[in-house]
């Protein structure tokens, strides 16, 4: 099941190789048991409830989902470490809540019952994390408390929300990813990603990991059927930032050419990018050919 929800906010959202890889039900229930130590069967009833801008349908948050009805597990992926998680997840959680229950019953005297929510972030940049797992407190961001001001309150924290962020890199918290092949796949896979990459252009050692991981039948079905949206995917997302505003302005300068009105075939158009020197990957995104096609040129 699927709820579409929206949340606003201030940033550009899209999807990513992460949640396309594990939009399936089975894999959910499988990672939730080895993340969270629980035992739901293969065939556990799941709702996915990934909050969704109305807009563009874009990912809001990474994934979220609730297990038999009962416990509701929001799990984000991190490249960069950020300690403001908990907020975020305070604010995914309360939009889900929201859209789950009937308005106006808020104000009923009976007690509603809330699925028992889970918090997860899983984390595989290059920013060292000194630590496997780490656990993030919204309590943490509070204003500091200082008990000899004469306005202090009690102290007390009367709202809190827990976060545990586990370090998925290879060679870390390896006895808890096994217990996941999808997800033990996935950090194999960056891991090829980031080592073909020293040295040598980003598309080619997405390129060389993608080919690798389905020889080695790592992740073959998903890579063999999404293999160019995975490679224009993680060409963007892990393109350094000055890379990534040159591309852009290549690609300003592309669709500049089409409204001018040029009617031209798509091979010639992409023969005239070559020309210019842009990479093939940017030619590919933007024509919709395969990389393979745009390299016969």
């Amino acid at each position: 099941m699927d709820m579409n929800l929206d949340i606003s906010a201030n940033r550009k959202y899209k999807d990513s190789v992460f949640t396309m890889l594990f939009n399936d039900e089975t894999v959910l229930v499988q990672m939730s048991n080895t993340l969270l130590g629980t035992h739901y069967a293969p065939n556990t009833e799941v709702m996915i409830t990934t909050l969704k801008n109305v807009l563009t349908t874009s990912k809001v948050n990474d994934l979220s989902f609730v297990l038999d009805n009962r416990l509701i597990v929001l799990i984000e992926h991190q490249s960069t470490l950020s300690e403001n998680m908990p907020y975020r997840m305070l604010q995914y959680i309360a939009e889900i809540y929201k859209r789950q229950i009937e308005v106006g019953s808020e104000f009923d005297s009976r007690r509603m019952l809330l699925q028992r929510p889970k918090f997860i972030v899983l984390y595989n940049g290059t920013e060292e994390m000194p630590e496997d797992v780490r656990i993030m407190r919204l309590s943490d961001m509070f204003a500091e408390y200082r008990p000899e001001d004469k306005n202090a309150d009690d102290g007390e924290i009367d709202l809190e929300l827990t976060v545990k962020m586990y370090n998925i890199n290879r060679g870390h918290n390896e006895n808890i990813i096994r217990g996941c092949a999808t997800l033990h796949g996935y950090s194999i896979f960056i891991d090829m990603i980031r080592k073909y990459q020293k040295g040598a252009p980003l598309g080619w050692a997405i390129q060389k990991a993608v080919m690798e991981c389905i020889e080695q039948n790592i992740l073959r079905d998903f890579l063999n059927k999404h293999k160019g949206e995975v490679v224009n995917m993680l060409l963007t997302d892990m393109m350094p930032p000055k890379e990534k505003m040159e591309r852009e302005e290549k690609a300003k300068w592309i669709w500049g050419i089409w409204g001018e009105g040029r009617e031209v075939g798509i091979k010639e158009t992409a023969k005239a990018m070559k020309t210019k020197g842009i990479d093939v990957n940017t030619i590919a995104e933007i024509t919709g050919m395969t990389i393979e096609q745009v390299q016969q040129l």
